[in-house]
């Protein structure tokens, strides 16, 4: 993969015509090792967020050996690098052709479900094996997540009590877990969660083995800028401790845009300015997914192409269109840039390391595939030069 010290370097060779994404191997570095020195358990990486070979590379190397898998698709690119790292299907609904080649062709013990269907389906499929991790995946508020997953996922307390008594019978090892939603904004949610996980352990009187707090750990977005990660991990560190468990069970969480948003952002062009709308070469069916149907809103930056060209300072805010026929093409923004921008200029969009490269399509025909790698920082980042402080600087 071609490497460039920054995105001007890049643009200024280049001249891309096409959306351009890039890839910032030291932010994955960063975050991860932010997570293993400050998160009190082991790390598994959510795959879905970003499969991209060389961020699976640097995942793996930065030190995470345990992956939050999906589909049978995720495992087959984890064991494309590591034949030795755990995945675990955390998925709470799997067809039994996938859950049987999971455990017979590629070794997977450990599975989630939410319902008792899901777990006779998985004694059935793997004769019923003696060797399973099993996890209960209970719903919990997501009140604070910008993106909730409580209507698809997870079983009521009530009935999780019960999931967990059946599944203790019949497995090696039982685990309780929880997802507040992606991108939650406040730390408190993680209390709530592991309270619920308490109640259930209080009621059964069962002790899993682990318990694990999912994902939703939050990046920064210049309409999202949450709590550094330290206050989400010492809620989650008290709230275990008023557990009062005599032994604490292993903990595991799940992160996926915490560890990879800052790493990945795309370089779009624009077509056409309309006033403060602008018509750029990238949207909602390329990389720019979450920008349209959340409405997340990117940092931005002009990026200066040559030398002669002056930026205005004043910032105007824009809405964004994509390049396809479609009205639903559309990111509302508010995307501040300098007044002065017009046809042609390069814009990056930052914090597209989660999601980014996974919700590309090819519709219309618009697609692009051109990815670099590139050494500059990110626009914003939660992890400054002391990472263990977890500062937010811009």
């Amino acid at each position: 993969m071609q490497k460039f010290k920054s995105v001007e370097n890049l643009i200024n060779q280049l001249k891309p015509e096409k959306p351009v994404y890039c890839i910032r191997k030291n932010s994955i570095q960063s975050a991860v090792r932010y997570f293993i020195k400050n998160f009190p358990g082991k790390i598994l990486y959510a795959v879905k967020t970003n499969p991209h070979p060389l961020v699976i590379e640097q995942i793996i190397e930065s030190g995470v050996e345990q992956f939050d898998i999906a589909s049978i698709e995720e495992i087959k690119t984890i064991k494309s690098f590591s034949q030795t790292a755990k995945c675990s299907y955390m998925h709470t609904v799997k067809s039994r052709e996938n859950i049987k080649e999971a455990y017979f062709k590629y070794g997977v013990k450990t599975f989630s479900l939410d319902t008792k269907d899901e777990l006779i389906k998985i004694f059935e499929t793997t004769n019923n094996a003696k060797d399973l991790e099993l996890f209960v995946r209970v719903a919990v508020s997501n009140e604070h997540a910008e993106i909730d997953l409580s209507k698809k996922f997870g079983a009521l307390s009530s009935e999780a009590a019960g999931l967990l008594r059946l599944a203790k019978q019949h497995s090696k090892k039982i685990g309780l877990s929880f997802h507040v939603g992606s991108q939650c904004m406040h730390p408190i949610s993680y209390a709530k969660g592991i309270n619920d996980i308490g109640n259930i352990i209080k009621k059964t009187k069962i002790i899993p083995d682990y318990i694990n707090v999912g994902g939703g750990f939050p990046a920064i977005y210049p309409n999202l800028i949450p709590q550094a990660l330290d206050s989400y991990f010492n809620e989650i560190k008290k709230s275990l401790e008023n557990l009062k468990l005599e032994k604490l069970p292993e903990i595991i969480c799940e992160p996926g845009r915490a560890l990879v948003s800052e790493s990945g952002s795309t370089i779009v062009k624009v077509n056409l300015r309309k006033k403060q709308k602008l018509y750029i070469n990238d949207g909602t069916y390329g990389t720019l997914f979450d920008a349209g149907t959340p409405n997340i809103v990117f940092p931005s930056k002009m990026i200066k192409e040559n030398s002669s060209k002056i930026i205005s300072k004043k910032l105007t805010a824009f809405d964004f269109f994509g390049p396809t026929c479609d009205s639903m093409d559309y990111m509302k923004g508010p995307f501040l840039l300098p007044n002065n921008i017009k046809e042609n200029d390069y814009i990056e969009l930052g914090q597209l390391g989660a999601y980014g490269l996974t919700f590309r399509t090819q519709f219309n025909g618009f697609y692009s595939d051109e990815i670099y790698e590139v050494e500059d920082q990110p626009i914003l980042t939660m992890y400054g030069k002391d990472i263990n402080k977890a500062t937010l600087v811009a």
